[in-house]
């Protein structure tokens, strides 16, 4: 399976994580976030691949999530409800959101990815 990345062309942590992927020649289909959102099945199979921390799927510092006031929310919201919210706005996923065969990352740490995609 290819590496599914969702990124946003104006974030430079998306930037960086493409271009590590290419300096590594890793393959990867590239999907736009914003417009295409990860599906809830997605969510949910990612959100395995963080220990079951749903914060981690949100992008914590983004107008969206700080304009509908989620810092103070998700806490009392129900997962079928976070999914929600993040399968229809892209702005609200932590990016890049990447999914390969059996691992998902959220975000970009060098060394995480050096380590999860056994690349140096």
């Amino acid at each position: 399976m290819k590496l599914k990345v969702y990124e946003y062309k104006n974030c430079s942590t998306c930037r960086n994580a493409l271009k590590f992927l290419e300096g590594k020649k890793i393959d990867f289909d590239k999907k736009a976030i914003r417009e295409t959102p990860p599906t809830k099945a997605e969510l949910k199979k990612m959100l395995g691949y963080v220990g079951g921390d749903s914060k981690r799927l949100f992008n914590t510092s983004g107008g969206d999530y700080k304009e509908l006031g989620l810092k103070d929310k998700l806490a009392k919201m129900s997962l079928d409800e976070q999914f929600e919210l993040l399968s229809g706005n892209g702005n609200l996923v932590k990016r890049p959101f990447v999914l390969g065969e059996n691992f998902g990352l959220v975000g970009f740490k060098e060394e995480e990815w050096k380590a999860t995609l056994k690349t140096k």
